[in-house]
């Protein structure tokens, strides 16, 4: 088990072992530093907590400049620009100030903005705005900001950050692991008795208390997004973290949370993102259409209704 702290959460990793050089002091060791310097390097690409990280530079850079991108964040945009286009902007990386509006950025506060406030901030909103280009003949490519954006991944780059760390392993020739970023996974092979990895799809509480439903999964991305942990409540009024970037306030229906399986961590957690913004309804027709296998949590009047998409079904017990 390697695991400590990262992009302001934790991380956990299971390796299982099969080669006998791999259970050596000294590879695991090499593993640990391996992971550590990894974390490092993506946190000082895009982190927005950082002043002279990557993406922080980008978000003071000038409108209308060109920026050349490293390989993984100009990765991660792309990953996020494709999730944007299919919800139709309920995905949005630069949805940032709105959610420091309403007091979830670094400075916390309770506090219910105005509409006035609001209306100020929505014409910077728009994934729209953000240009990539991609370089000929490379992995990379490149950046330039049509108006003045904050951009923030935070809604994807712990499931990327569990994909990087995915490849480094295999590079290794690793091929059973469970790595976990902040309660984004992604999974590969199989445990140490030899089964797909089970994973539990937690109950929507504020208590940690158990699962609801057991899925059994690998080498695959999992991510979940709910509401049930991040809001506060100002005379009556409920506010959650999650933004609804078209009308610039929090989300509000009945979806409590939805976890989201797909071959990379990163499009997993931005869609589970963007199937929260829409709602029961809206996002379990996007998740059809899509093809997606996604689990649905929603408040009743007795208690949870849950419902699954067909591409869902193969994972279950």
């Amino acid at each position: 088990l390697i695991e400590g702290p990262t992009m302001g959460t934790q991380y956990h990793i299971k390796v299982v072992a099969t080669d006998a050089n791999h259970k050596s002091e000294e590879f695991q060791n090499t593993l640990k530093s391996l992971v550590t310097d990894k974390l490092v390097a993506i946190n000082q690409s895009m982190s927005t907590y950082i002043d002279d990280s990557e993406l922080s530079l980008i978000n003071q850079a000038p409108i209308d400049e060109w920026i050349n991108l490293s390989p993984d964040l100009f990765e991660l945009l792309m990953l996020c620009n494709k999730v944007s286009v299919e919800s139709d902007g309920a995905f949005d990386t630069t949805v940032g100030p709105l959610v420091n509006l309403w007091g979830f950025g670094p400075s916390k506060t309770e506090v219910i903005p105005s509409q006035h406030q609001i209306n100020d901030l929505l014409v910077r909103i728009g994934y729209q705005k953000i240009i990539l280009d991609a370089a000929k003949d490379t992995n990379t490519g490149r950046i330039k900001k049509s108006s003045d954006l904050y951009i923030d991944l935070s809604s994807a780059a712990k499931g990327f950050a569990a994909d990087l760390l995915a490849r480094e392993f295999r590079a290794l020739n690793l091929q059973n692991f469970m790595i976990e970023v902040g309660g984004e996974l992604y999974v590969s092979g199989t445990n140490a008795q030899g089964k797909s990895w089970t994973i539990g799809v937690e109950k929507p509480s504020l208590l940690h208390d158990g699962s609801l439903q057991a899925i059994h999964v690998s080498n695959v991305g999992i991510a979940t997004s709910g509401e049930y942990r991040n809001y506060y409540e100002v005379d009556g009024v409920r506010a959650s973290h999650t933004i609804d970037p078209s009308i610039g306030k929090p989300i509000h229906h009945k979806l409590v949370s939805v976890t989201v399986i797909s071959e990379m961590g990163a499009l997993s957690d931005a869609y589970a993102t963007a199937l929260n913004v829409m709602g029961p309804e809206k996002g379990f027709l996007l998740a059809e259409k899509l093809e997606l296998a996604a689990y649905f949590i929603v408040k009743s009047d007795d208690g949870f209704v849950t419902k699954y998409t067909p591409s869902f079904k193969p994972y279950l017990e």
